[in-house]
Protein backbone atom coordinates (compact mmCIF):
# COMPACT_ATOMS: atom_id res chain seq x y z
CA UNK A 1 0.00 0.00 0.00
CA UNK A 2 1.59 3.40 -1.00
CA UNK A 3 0.57 6.06 1.51
CA UNK A 4 0.07 9.65 -0.77
CA UNK A 5 0.69 13.08 -0.10
CA UNK A 6 -1.01 15.14 2.95
CA UNK A 7 -3.88 17.78 1.63
CA UNK A 8 -4.46 21.31 3.10
CA UNK A 9 -7.89 21.31 4.50
CA UNK A 10 -10.33 24.08 6.40
CA UNK A 11 -13.05 24.28 8.55
CA UNK A 12 -11.55 25.58 11.60
CA UNK A 13 -13.47 27.28 14.68
CA UNK A 14 -11.97 28.86 17.64
CA UNK A 15 -12.99 30.12 21.17
CA UNK A 16 -11.50 33.16 21.89
CA UNK A 17 -11.20 33.16 25.38
CA UNK A 18 -10.32 30.02 26.49
CA UNK A 19 -7.54 27.98 25.04
CA UNK A 20 -9.90 25.59 22.89
CA UNK A 21 -9.55 24.81 19.39
CA UNK A 22 -12.78 23.14 17.47
CA UNK A 23 -11.89 21.73 14.17
CA UNK A 24 -14.98 21.19 12.13
CA UNK A 25 -15.54 18.31 8.98
CA UNK A 26 -18.33 16.86 7.66
CA UNK A 27 -19.25 14.06 9.41
CA UNK A 28 -17.66 12.13 12.33
CA UNK A 29 -13.84 13.77 12.84
CA UNK A 30 -11.97 13.20 16.49
CA UNK A 31 -8.04 13.55 17.62
CA UNK A 32 -6.50 10.58 19.89
CA UNK A 33 -3.23 11.92 20.73
CA UNK A 34 -1.12 14.98 20.94
CA UNK A 35 2.22 16.21 21.65
CA UNK A 36 4.41 18.95 21.77
CA UNK A 37 7.06 20.19 19.40
CA UNK A 38 10.30 21.69 19.86
CA UNK A 39 9.02 24.73 18.56
CA UNK A 40 6.22 24.87 21.37
CA UNK A 41 3.60 24.71 19.21
CA UNK A 42 0.88 21.86 20.03
CA UNK A 43 0.29 18.70 17.27
CA UNK A 44 -2.46 16.14 17.65
CA UNK A 45 -3.31 13.35 15.32
CA UNK A 46 -6.65 11.33 14.73
CA UNK A 47 -9.31 11.19 12.07
CA UNK A 48 -11.73 13.21 9.44
CA UNK A 49 -13.97 12.09 6.57
CA UNK A 50 -12.55 11.82 2.88
CA UNK A 51 -14.98 12.09 -0.12
CA UNK A 52 -14.05 11.53 -3.69
CA UNK A 53 -17.08 12.25 -6.14
CA UNK A 54 -17.45 9.11 -8.40
CA UNK A 55 -16.27 10.56 -11.98
CA UNK A 56 -17.42 7.19 -13.82
CA UNK A 57 -21.16 7.19 -12.60
CA UNK A 58 -22.47 5.94 -15.64
CA UNK A 59 -20.59 2.47 -15.41
CA UNK A 60 -22.75 -0.50 -14.89
CA UNK A 61 -22.12 -3.79 -13.12
CA UNK A 62 -22.97 -7.21 -13.56
CA UNK A 63 -22.46 -7.70 -9.59
CA UNK A 64 -22.87 -6.43 -6.27
CA UNK A 65 -18.79 -6.93 -5.62
CA UNK A 66 -17.44 -5.09 -8.64
CA UNK A 67 -19.37 -2.08 -7.87
CA UNK A 68 -18.58 -2.12 -3.96
CA UNK A 69 -14.80 -2.18 -5.13
CA UNK A 70 -15.19 0.47 -7.21
CA UNK A 71 -16.81 2.90 -4.79
CA UNK A 72 -14.52 1.25 -1.78
CA UNK A 73 -12.29 4.61 -1.81
CA UNK A 74 -15.18 6.93 -2.21
CA UNK A 75 -16.42 7.46 1.69
CA UNK A 76 -14.19 7.05 4.62
CA UNK A 77 -12.21 7.83 7.11
CA UNK A 78 -8.12 9.21 6.76
CA UNK A 79 -5.20 9.72 9.33
CA UNK A 80 -5.61 13.43 10.37
CA UNK A 81 -2.54 15.54 11.65
CA UNK A 82 -3.27 19.22 13.51
CA UNK A 83 -0.78 21.73 14.70
CA UNK A 84 -1.48 24.99 16.20
CA UNK A 85 0.40 27.96 18.31
CA UNK A 86 0.07 29.11 21.80
CA UNK A 87 -2.37 31.79 20.01
CA UNK A 88 -4.97 28.79 19.43
CA UNK A 89 -4.53 29.28 15.85
CA UNK A 90 -4.34 26.05 13.64
CA UNK A 91 -1.21 26.88 12.00
CA UNK A 92 -1.15 22.86 9.90
CA UNK A 93 -3.52 20.60 9.29
CA UNK A 94 -3.12 17.54 6.98
CA UNK A 95 -5.15 14.67 5.68
CA UNK A 96 -3.39 11.51 4.75
CA UNK A 97 -5.04 10.10 1.30
CA UNK A 98 -4.33 6.09 1.07
CA UNK A 99 -6.43 3.54 -0.80
CA UNK A 100 -7.88 2.24 1.96
CA UNK A 101 -9.50 4.69 4.76
CA UNK A 102 -7.98 4.40 8.19
CA UNK A 103 -7.11 5.89 11.71
CA UNK A 104 -4.41 7.39 13.48
CA UNK A 105 -4.08 6.73 16.79
CA UNK A 106 -0.50 7.72 18.53
CA UNK A 107 2.09 10.49 17.55
CA UNK A 108 5.61 10.18 18.66
CA UNK A 109 8.20 13.19 18.41
CA UNK A 110 11.48 12.44 16.62
CA UNK A 111 14.54 13.89 16.97
CA UNK A 112 14.27 16.13 14.27
CA UNK A 113 11.00 17.47 15.15
CA UNK A 114 9.18 15.41 13.17
CA UNK A 115 6.59 12.62 13.98
CA UNK A 116 5.78 8.73 13.63
CA UNK A 117 2.20 8.74 13.15
CA UNK A 118 0.58 4.90 14.20
CA UNK A 119 -2.73 3.72 13.21
CA UNK A 120 -4.83 1.37 10.97
CA UNK A 121 -6.78 0.87 8.28
CA UNK A 122 -10.33 -0.29 8.31
CA UNK A 123 -9.99 -3.24 6.39
CA UNK A 124 -7.54 -4.65 9.23
CA UNK A 125 -3.93 -3.75 7.97
CA UNK A 126 -1.19 -1.85 10.82
CA UNK A 127 0.27 1.31 9.61
CA UNK A 128 3.16 3.34 11.05
CA UNK A 129 4.30 6.63 8.90
CA UNK A 130 7.39 8.69 9.58
CA UNK A 131 6.96 12.48 8.99
CA UNK A 132 9.35 15.39 8.74
CA UNK A 133 8.33 19.05 11.08
CA UNK A 134 6.48 20.20 8.27
CA UNK A 135 4.41 16.77 8.20
CA UNK A 136 5.60 15.41 4.66
CA UNK A 137 5.77 11.60 4.62
CA UNK A 138 9.07 10.24 4.86
CA UNK A 139 8.43 6.74 4.61
CA UNK A 140 5.31 4.42 5.70
CA UNK A 141 4.92 0.97 6.49
CA UNK A 142 2.03 -0.89 6.29
CA UNK A 143 2.30 -4.21 8.19
CA UNK A 144 0.48 -6.90 10.16
CA UNK A 145 -0.59 -10.38 9.35
CA UNK A 146 -3.39 -11.81 6.38
CA UNK A 147 -6.18 -11.36 9.11
CA UNK A 148 -7.90 -8.45 10.97
CA UNK A 149 -5.06 -6.52 12.85
CA UNK A 150 -5.71 -3.51 14.88
CA UNK A 151 -3.28 -1.08 16.60
CA UNK A 152 -3.88 0.70 20.42
CA UNK A 153 -1.10 2.65 20.71
CA UNK A 154 2.52 3.67 18.95
CA UNK A 155 5.30 3.73 22.28
CA UNK A 156 8.26 5.78 22.05
CA UNK A 157 11.78 3.93 22.57
CA UNK A 158 14.94 5.38 23.86
CA UNK A 159 16.91 4.45 20.38
CA UNK A 160 14.80 6.29 18.70
CA UNK A 161 12.62 3.79 17.11
CA UNK A 162 8.91 2.85 18.68
CA UNK A 163 7.28 -0.53 19.56
CA UNK A 164 3.52 -0.88 18.08
CA UNK A 165 1.00 -2.40 20.32
CA UNK A 166 -2.27 -3.33 19.45
CA UNK A 167 -4.44 -7.38 18.33
CA UNK A 168 -4.48 -9.65 15.74
CA UNK A 169 -7.23 -12.12 14.69
CA UNK A 170 -5.80 -15.93 14.87
CA UNK A 171 -4.09 -16.55 12.05
CA UNK A 172 -3.24 -20.69 11.04
CA UNK A 173 -0.98 -19.33 7.55
CA UNK A 174 1.59 -22.55 8.15
CA UNK A 175 3.96 -20.54 5.97
CA UNK A 176 4.46 -18.11 9.01
CA UNK A 177 5.71 -19.68 11.92
CA UNK A 178 4.96 -17.06 14.21
CA UNK A 179 1.18 -18.27 14.44
CA UNK A 180 1.64 -21.98 15.01
CA UNK A 181 1.69 -21.34 19.08
CA UNK A 182 -2.02 -22.44 19.79
CA UNK A 183 -3.03 -18.98 20.24
CA UNK A 184 -6.95 -18.65 19.42
CA UNK A 185 -9.65 -15.72 18.98
CA UNK A 186 -7.75 -12.03 19.20
CA UNK A 187 -4.20 -11.71 20.55
CA UNK A 188 -1.37 -9.54 21.49
CA UNK A 189 0.42 -8.21 18.36
CA UNK A 190 3.66 -6.36 19.37
CA UNK A 191 5.83 -5.28 16.20
CA UNK A 192 9.47 -2.89 17.51
CA UNK A 193 10.54 -0.48 14.48
CA UNK A 194 14.10 0.93 14.94
CA UNK A 195 14.69 4.84 14.15
CA UNK A 196 14.88 3.92 10.48
CA UNK A 197 11.48 2.28 10.04
CA UNK A 198 12.65 -1.66 9.76
CA UNK A 199 10.77 -3.78 11.62
CA UNK A 200 13.11 -5.68 14.54
CA UNK A 201 10.65 -8.26 15.21
CA UNK A 202 6.88 -8.67 15.43
CA UNK A 203 5.13 -11.26 18.03
CA UNK A 204 1.91 -12.35 19.26
CA UNK A 205 1.53 -13.06 22.82
CA UNK A 206 -2.18 -14.74 24.38
CA UNK A 207 -4.23 -17.39 25.26
CA UNK A 208 -7.14 -20.03 23.54
CA UNK A 209 -9.23 -16.69 24.80
CA UNK A 210 -9.42 -13.30 23.41
CA UNK A 211 -6.47 -11.22 23.94
CA UNK A 212 -6.06 -7.71 23.25
CA UNK A 213 -2.78 -5.50 24.11
CA UNK A 214 -3.52 -2.24 25.23
CA UNK A 215 -0.41 -0.52 25.92
CA UNK A 216 3.07 -0.73 26.69
CA UNK A 217 6.35 1.27 28.34
CA UNK A 218 9.76 1.10 28.01
CA UNK A 219 11.61 0.51 31.63
CA UNK A 220 14.74 1.83 32.34
CA UNK A 221 16.67 -1.16 31.64
CA UNK A 222 15.09 -1.45 28.20
CA UNK A 223 12.47 -4.21 28.97
CA UNK A 224 9.05 -3.74 27.87
CA UNK A 225 5.74 -3.40 30.71
CA UNK A 226 2.55 -4.50 28.40
CA UNK A 227 -0.98 -4.51 30.04
CA UNK A 228 -3.52 -6.70 27.88
CA UNK A 229 -6.61 -7.99 28.24
CA UNK A 230 -8.17 -11.85 28.46
CA UNK A 231 -11.85 -12.71 28.11
CA UNK A 232 -13.43 -15.67 28.22
CA UNK A 233 -17.27 -16.73 28.28
CA UNK A 234 -16.45 -17.30 32.01
CA UNK A 235 -14.04 -15.38 32.88
CA UNK A 236 -11.87 -11.78 31.90
CA UNK A 237 -8.80 -10.44 33.16
CA UNK A 238 -6.07 -7.41 32.96
CA UNK A 239 -2.59 -9.12 32.68
CA UNK A 240 0.81 -7.58 33.01
CA UNK A 241 3.86 -8.64 31.40
CA UNK A 242 7.44 -7.76 30.94
CA UNK A 243 9.49 -8.74 28.04
CA UNK A 244 12.88 -8.35 27.19
CA UNK A 245 13.92 -5.94 24.27
CA UNK A 246 13.90 -8.90 21.80
CA UNK A 247 10.14 -9.56 23.07
CA UNK A 248 10.92 -12.71 25.16
CA UNK A 249 8.94 -12.73 27.93
CA UNK A 250 10.24 -12.48 31.25
CA UNK A 251 7.04 -12.85 33.32
CA UNK A 252 3.27 -12.45 33.42
CA UNK A 253 0.87 -10.79 35.99
CA UNK A 254 -2.73 -11.89 35.90
CA UNK A 255 -3.59 -8.88 38.02
CA UNK A 256 -7.37 -8.65 38.14
CA UNK A 257 -9.47 -11.60 37.55
CA UNK A 258 -13.56 -11.33 37.32
CA UNK A 259 -15.77 -14.24 36.79
CA UNK A 260 -18.52 -11.74 36.38
CA UNK A 261 -19.31 -9.87 33.70
CA UNK A 262 -20.64 -7.00 35.88
CA UNK A 263 -17.36 -6.20 37.49
CA UNK A 264 -15.63 -5.45 34.59
CA UNK A 265 -12.26 -4.02 34.22
CA UNK A 266 -10.83 -2.44 31.30
CA UNK A 267 -6.78 -0.90 31.01
CA UNK A 268 -6.60 1.95 28.92
CA UNK A 269 -2.85 3.57 30.00
CA UNK A 270 0.52 2.54 31.29
CA UNK A 271 3.37 4.84 32.25
CA UNK A 272 6.41 4.92 33.78
CA UNK A 273 7.18 7.30 36.31
CA UNK A 274 10.08 9.27 37.16
CA UNK A 275 11.37 6.05 40.38
CA UNK A 276 11.16 3.60 37.84
CA UNK A 277 7.42 2.25 39.16
CA UNK A 278 4.80 1.93 36.80
CA UNK A 279 0.68 2.93 36.69
CA UNK A 280 -2.01 2.06 35.06
CA UNK A 281 -5.25 3.44 34.73
CA UNK A 282 -8.54 1.26 34.20
CA UNK A 283 -12.32 1.69 34.07
CA UNK A 284 -13.59 -0.68 37.04
CA UNK A 285 -17.71 -1.36 36.06
CA UNK A 286 -19.21 -1.70 39.36
CA UNK A 287 -22.66 -4.06 40.00
CA UNK A 288 -25.00 -1.21 38.65
CA UNK A 289 -22.88 -1.07 35.34
CA UNK A 290 -21.60 2.46 36.60
CA UNK A 291 -18.05 2.63 35.74
CA UNK A 292 -15.50 4.57 37.98
CA UNK A 293 -11.83 5.22 38.20
CA UNK A 294 -9.13 2.19 39.27
CA UNK A 295 -5.93 3.33 39.35
CA UNK A 296 -2.66 1.00 40.10
CA UNK A 297 0.80 1.08 40.87
CA UNK A 298 3.39 -1.37 40.28
CA UNK A 299 7.33 -2.15 40.49
CA UNK A 300 9.13 -3.96 37.94
CA UNK A 301 9.43 -7.27 39.59
CA UNK A 302 5.57 -7.50 39.82
CA UNK A 303 4.96 -5.99 43.43
CA UNK A 304 1.80 -3.98 43.79
CA UNK A 305 2.60 -1.00 45.69
CA UNK A 306 -0.58 0.98 45.37
CA UNK A 307 -4.22 0.36 44.16
CA UNK A 308 -7.16 2.78 44.46
CA UNK A 309 -10.60 3.16 43.51
CA UNK A 310 -11.48 6.33 43.09
CA UNK A 311 -15.76 7.06 43.29
CA UNK A 312 -17.13 9.74 41.34
CA UNK A 313 -20.71 11.04 41.46
CA UNK A 314 -21.14 10.49 37.89
CA UNK A 315 -19.99 7.55 35.82
CA UNK A 316 -16.33 8.51 35.15
CA UNK A 317 -13.11 6.95 33.20
CA UNK A 318 -9.31 8.26 32.62
CA UNK A 319 -8.21 7.69 29.15
CA UNK A 320 -4.44 8.51 29.61
CA UNK A 321 -2.26 9.41 32.41
CA UNK A 322 0.88 11.39 32.87
CA UNK A 323 3.08 12.48 35.79
CA UNK A 324 4.47 16.27 36.81
CA UNK A 325 8.26 16.52 37.99
CA UNK A 326 6.40 17.26 41.29
CA UNK A 327 5.20 13.58 41.67
CA UNK A 328 1.83 14.36 40.96
CA UNK A 329 -0.56 13.03 37.97
CA UNK A 330 -2.99 14.23 35.94
CA UNK A 331 -5.44 12.08 33.82
CA UNK A 332 -7.97 12.68 31.00
CA UNK A 333 -11.11 11.03 29.76
CA UNK A 334 -14.57 11.04 30.58
CA UNK A 335 -17.98 12.28 32.97
CA UNK A 336 -21.23 11.29 32.01
CA UNK A 337 -24.57 11.99 33.41
CA UNK A 338 -27.97 10.70 31.73
CA UNK A 339 -27.66 13.22 29.35
CA UNK A 340 -24.65 14.25 27.85
CA UNK A 341 -20.93 13.28 28.13
CA UNK A 342 -18.32 15.83 28.88
CA UNK A 343 -14.29 15.90 28.99
CA UNK A 344 -12.92 15.10 32.47
CA UNK A 345 -9.70 16.51 33.79
CA UNK A 346 -8.16 14.92 37.23
CA UNK A 347 -5.25 15.62 39.52
CA UNK A 348 -4.04 12.52 41.39
CA UNK A 349 -0.96 13.29 44.38
CA UNK A 350 1.71 10.57 44.37
CA UNK A 351 -0.35 8.00 46.39
CA UNK A 352 -3.24 7.99 43.38
CA UNK A 353 -5.44 10.00 46.02
CA UNK A 354 -7.73 12.22 44.04
CA UNK A 355 -6.47 16.27 44.85
CA UNK A 356 -9.62 17.37 42.32
CA UNK A 357 -11.62 17.16 38.82
CA UNK A 358 -12.25 19.18 36.70
CA UNK A 359 -15.28 18.70 34.04
CA UNK A 360 -15.30 20.07 30.23
CA UNK A 361 -17.81 19.95 27.08
CA UNK A 362 -21.23 21.67 25.87
CA UNK A 363 -24.94 19.62 25.85
CA UNK A 364 -23.71 16.61 23.93
CA UNK A 365 -20.60 14.20 23.30
CA UNK A 366 -17.49 15.25 24.41
CA UNK A 367 -14.46 13.27 25.87
CA UNK A 368 -10.68 13.46 25.95
CA UNK A 369 -8.73 11.22 24.99
CA UNK A 370 -5.15 11.84 25.20
CA UNK A 371 -2.82 14.34 26.87
CA UNK A 372 0.94 15.90 26.76
CA UNK A 373 2.17 17.87 29.55
CA UNK A 374 3.83 21.29 28.13
CA UNK A 375 7.28 22.58 28.54
CA UNK A 376 5.87 25.25 30.98
CA UNK A 377 3.66 22.57 33.28
CA UNK A 378 0.13 23.14 31.02
CA UNK A 379 -1.21 20.51 29.68
CA UNK A 380 -2.09 19.88 26.26
CA UNK A 381 -5.75 17.62 25.59
CA UNK A 382 -6.78 15.67 22.48
CA UNK A 383 -10.20 14.17 21.96
CA UNK A 384 -13.94 15.30 20.60
CA UNK A 385 -16.39 18.05 20.85
CA UNK A 386 -19.94 17.95 19.72
CA UNK A 387 -21.92 20.89 19.28
CA UNK A 388 -24.95 21.83 20.40
CA UNK A 389 -27.78 20.46 18.39
CA UNK A 390 -25.68 18.12 16.55
CA UNK A 391 -24.70 14.76 16.34
CA UNK A 392 -21.15 15.40 14.90
CA UNK A 393 -18.20 14.87 16.37
CA UNK A 394 -15.41 17.54 16.09
CA UNK A 395 -11.42 17.81 16.83
CA UNK A 396 -11.15 19.27 19.83
CA UNK A 397 -7.85 20.57 21.46
CA UNK A 398 -7.66 22.44 24.36
CA UNK A 399 -4.79 23.64 26.89
CA UNK A 400 -5.25 23.05 30.54
CA UNK A 401 -3.29 24.48 33.52
CA UNK A 402 -1.55 22.72 36.26
CA UNK A 403 -4.35 22.79 38.04
CA UNK A 404 -6.77 21.03 35.66
CA UNK A 405 -8.38 24.71 35.20
CA UNK A 406 -9.05 25.78 31.51
CA UNK A 407 -5.77 27.64 30.04
CA UNK A 408 -6.66 31.17 28.56
CA UNK A 409 -5.17 33.21 25.48
CA UNK A 410 -2.70 35.60 25.64
CA UNK A 411 -5.20 37.60 23.27
CA UNK A 412 -3.96 40.25 21.15
CA UNK A 413 -7.31 40.49 19.57
CA UNK A 414 -8.39 42.51 22.92
CA UNK A 415 -7.86 45.64 21.79
CA UNK A 416 -9.15 45.02 18.29
CA UNK A 417 -12.29 43.62 19.38
CA UNK A 418 -12.69 46.96 21.54
CA UNK A 419 -11.81 48.98 18.50
CA UNK A 420 -13.96 46.89 15.90
CA UNK A 421 -16.98 47.34 17.89
CA UNK A 422 -16.63 50.94 18.69
CA UNK A 423 -15.98 51.31 14.55
CA UNK A 424 -19.10 49.55 14.40
CA UNK A 425 -21.31 50.84 16.69
CA UNK A 426 -24.07 51.90 15.29
CA UNK A 427 -24.15 48.68 12.59
CA UNK A 428 -24.48 46.56 15.65
CA UNK A 429 -26.86 49.15 17.65
CA UNK A 430 -28.97 48.46 14.46
CA UNK A 431 -28.66 44.88 14.71
CA UNK A 432 -27.20 44.97 11.13
CA UNK A 433 -23.78 43.03 12.38
CA UNK A 434 -22.13 41.55 15.66
CA UNK A 435 -18.91 40.70 16.61
CA UNK A 436 -17.29 37.95 18.40
CA UNK A 437 -14.04 38.53 21.00
CA UNK A 438 -12.13 35.97 18.21
CA UNK A 439 -12.77 38.92 15.86
CA UNK A 440 -15.15 37.33 13.73
CA UNK A 441 -17.95 39.58 12.05
CA UNK A 442 -21.25 38.17 11.70
CA UNK A 443 -24.19 39.51 9.34
CA UNK A 444 -27.33 39.47 11.36
CA UNK A 445 -29.87 41.61 8.94
CA UNK A 446 -32.12 39.45 6.95
CA UNK A 447 -31.27 41.81 4.06
CA UNK A 448 -27.83 40.55 3.83
CA UNK A 449 -28.88 36.94 3.45
CA UNK A 450 -28.57 34.97 0.40
CA UNK A 451 -32.11 33.84 -1.41
CA UNK A 452 -31.44 29.93 -1.90
CA UNK A 453 -29.09 29.26 -4.44
CA UNK A 454 -28.27 32.75 -5.18
CA UNK A 455 -24.45 34.44 -5.29
CA UNK A 456 -24.59 37.20 -6.93
CA UNK A 457 -24.84 40.38 -4.85
CA UNK A 458 -28.19 42.31 -4.47
CA UNK A 459 -28.56 45.75 -4.48
CA UNK A 460 -28.79 46.23 -0.70
CA UNK A 461 -25.64 43.60 -0.46
CA UNK A 462 -24.13 46.06 -2.28
CA UNK A 463 -24.57 49.51 -0.68
CA UNK A 464 -23.75 47.91 2.78
CA UNK A 465 -20.49 45.98 1.39
CA UNK A 466 -19.36 49.68 -0.18
CA UNK A 467 -20.11 51.28 3.25
CA UNK A 468 -18.74 48.33 5.72
CA UNK A 469 -15.81 48.59 3.70
CA UNK A 470 -15.03 51.95 3.95
CA UNK A 471 -14.69 51.27 7.69
CA UNK A 472 -13.31 48.03 8.01
CA UNK A 473 -10.31 48.40 5.54
CA UNK A 474 -8.71 51.48 6.14
CA UNK A 475 -8.78 50.03 10.07
CA UNK A 476 -6.79 47.00 8.68
CA UNK A 477 -4.69 49.08 6.35
CA UNK A 478 -3.49 51.04 9.63
CA UNK A 479 -2.54 48.31 11.65
CA UNK A 480 -1.13 45.90 8.70
CA UNK A 481 1.76 44.98 10.51
CA UNK A 482 -0.35 42.95 13.03
CA UNK A 483 -2.98 41.47 10.22
CA UNK A 484 -2.34 37.87 8.96
CA UNK A 485 -5.19 37.37 7.00
CA UNK A 486 -9.04 38.62 6.70
CA UNK A 487 -11.11 35.24 6.26
CA UNK A 488 -13.89 35.62 3.80
CA UNK A 489 -16.18 32.52 4.38
CA UNK A 490 -19.60 30.91 2.84
CA UNK A 491 -21.87 29.21 3.90
CA UNK A 492 -25.14 27.79 2.71
CA UNK A 493 -28.17 25.97 4.32
CA UNK A 494 -28.16 22.05 3.92
CA UNK A 495 -30.88 21.39 1.62
CA UNK A 496 -30.75 20.97 -2.15
CA UNK A 497 -33.91 19.35 -4.06
CA UNK A 498 -33.63 16.01 -5.99
CA UNK A 499 -29.98 15.02 -5.43
CA UNK A 500 -28.43 12.21 -3.22
CA UNK A 501 -26.53 13.75 -0.42
CA UNK A 502 -22.96 13.54 -1.87
CA UNK A 503 -24.35 15.79 -4.29
CA UNK A 504 -26.01 18.11 -2.24
CA UNK A 505 -22.79 18.81 -0.25
CA UNK A 506 -20.61 19.05 -3.26
CA UNK A 507 -23.30 21.43 -4.85
CA UNK A 508 -23.63 23.77 -1.29
CA UNK A 509 -20.03 23.48 -1.30
CA UNK A 510 -19.66 25.25 -4.70
CA UNK A 511 -22.10 27.46 -3.87
CA UNK A 512 -20.96 28.91 -0.61
CA UNK A 513 -17.11 29.24 -2.38
CA UNK A 514 -19.24 31.50 -5.12
CA UNK A 515 -20.88 33.28 -2.32
CA UNK A 516 -17.36 33.86 -0.62
CA UNK A 517 -15.82 35.37 -4.09
CA UNK A 518 -18.60 37.35 -4.85
CA UNK A 519 -17.90 39.29 -1.50
CA UNK A 520 -14.52 39.29 -2.18
CA UNK A 521 -14.18 40.64 -5.59
CA UNK A 522 -16.80 43.23 -4.72
CA UNK A 523 -14.67 44.29 -1.73
CA UNK A 524 -11.26 44.46 -3.55
CA UNK A 525 -12.31 45.91 -6.45
CA UNK A 526 -13.77 49.38 -4.12
CA UNK A 527 -10.03 49.59 -3.08
CA UNK A 528 -7.43 51.70 -4.77
CA UNK A 529 -4.19 49.99 -6.02
CA UNK A 530 -2.33 50.11 -3.22
CA UNK A 531 -4.80 48.59 -1.27
CA UNK A 532 -5.35 46.03 -3.33
CA UNK A 533 -1.75 45.18 -3.52
CA UNK A 534 -2.18 44.51 0.31
CA UNK A 535 -5.51 42.99 0.16
CA UNK A 536 -4.04 40.06 -2.47
CA UNK A 537 -1.64 38.87 0.57
CA UNK A 538 -3.80 38.59 3.10
CA UNK A 539 -6.71 37.91 1.53
CA UNK A 540 -8.46 34.17 1.71
CA UNK A 541 -12.50 32.84 0.22
CA UNK A 542 -13.16 29.86 1.37
CA UNK A 543 -16.51 27.98 1.32
CA UNK A 544 -18.00 26.08 4.42
CA UNK A 545 -21.22 24.31 2.60
CA UNK A 546 -23.66 23.64 5.20
CA UNK A 547 -21.19 22.73 7.72
CA UNK A 548 -22.33 25.90 10.39
CA UNK A 549 -25.80 25.99 9.48
CA UNK A 550 -27.53 28.52 11.86
CA UNK A 551 -29.98 27.17 14.59
CA UNK A 552 -33.33 28.50 15.97
CA UNK A 553 -34.88 26.72 19.02
CA UNK A 554 -32.26 23.42 18.01
CA UNK A 555 -33.47 23.09 14.69
CA UNK A 556 -31.54 24.77 11.36
CA UNK A 557 -32.84 28.40 10.06
CA UNK A 558 -32.47 28.20 6.27
CA UNK A 559 -32.82 31.71 5.91
CA UNK A 560 -29.92 32.91 8.08
CA UNK A 561 -27.76 30.01 6.94
CA UNK A 562 -27.51 31.65 3.63
CA UNK A 563 -24.67 34.07 4.46
CA UNK A 564 -20.98 34.61 4.25
CA UNK A 565 -19.12 36.21 7.05
CA UNK A 566 -15.33 37.62 7.93
CA UNK A 567 -12.65 36.10 10.40
CA UNK A 568 -9.65 39.07 11.19
CA UNK A 569 -6.89 36.27 12.11
CA UNK A 570 -3.76 37.98 13.72
CA UNK A 571 -0.31 37.59 13.70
Amino acid sequence: MKLLSFLLLTFITLNANNFSVIVHKPFNAALFDITEDYDRTITAVGFSNAYKQNTNSSQTYSNAFDYLESVSSRYGSQMTLVKVNNKAQVILQKLAKLSRFNKAVAVVKTPTNGYFIGGYTMDGSLLVAKLDANANILYAKVFGTKNYDRMSNLVQLSDGGVLAVGSSFTSRDTADPMFQTGLGNNDIFITRFSKNGQILWSKKYGTRFDDNGIDAVEAQDGSLLVVSTMASEKQRQVSFMRLTENGNRIWLNQFIKNTQKENLVIPTKIIRLRDNSFVVSLIQYNQVQKEHIRVVKFDLYNNILADKEISTSYPSGLMDIKEFSNGTLIGVGYVKDKHNTDGLAMLLDSSLSMLKQEHYGGQNYDIFYSLAILHNAQVAVAGIHTDDYSQEGNMWIVKLNNDATMAQIALKASGFYRQLTQLFSKEIANNKLTITQDLQIIFIDKALYFKAGAYKLTAKQKSFLRNFSKKLIPFLYNNRDKIASLDINGHTSSEWKGVNFQNRYLNNEDLSMKRSFSVLRTLFLQQKRQKQQWLSKILRGSGDSFAHVQLLEGKEDPKRSRRVDFQIILK
